[in-house]
């Protein structure tokens, strides 16, 4: 077996895990966010959904990146098991801490009922990292 192929496991396994990290986080939140205003009488913004659901979006991109590294013919075994490693693994780490600004959000919208265009563009922020190190990878893979 050519180790090169691991690569394309792991970078959709990282990048799912920090999927299952980041919507754990945010979902987490959203729960208390939303018990909060039960508690109080006050209606409970659906809206902390998208904060959620956000980081689900890294394992599409782990996808993408698992697919350019086994087409990839001529990049090296090492060049696809480092390409799967560490683009996976910064791809769930974006997915982690994308799902904890989402955790922050879920409880400020929710107090607050403000704010949401600006807190979904700090995720936003949060997820270029994810696409950069996609985009940089399948181009260095070739």
């Amino acid at each position: 077996m050519d180790i090169g192929q691991l690569g394309f496991a792991a970078a959709l396994a990282f990048a799912a895990i920090g999927s299952a990290l980041g919507c754990g986080a945010a979902g987490m939140a959203a729960v208390g966010a939303w018990k909060k205003c039960f508690a109080q009488n006050r209606s409970a913004p659906f809206m902390l959904i998208a904060f959620v659901g956000a980081p689900l979006t890294q394992t599409i991109y782990g996808m993408i990146l698992m697919n350019s590294i086994t087409s990839a013919a001529s990049a090296s075994s090492m060049a696809k098991l480092g390409a799967g490693v560490f683009g996976g693994m910064a791809m769930g780490f974006s997915a982690w801490l994308q799902g904890k600004a989402g955790a922050c959000a879920s409880d400020a919208l929710a107090e607050t009922g403000k704010g949401f265009v600006n807190y979904i563009m700090v995720l936003g922020v949060v997820e270029t990292i994810a696409l950069f190190v996609m985009v940089f990878l399948m181009r260095a893979l070739g």
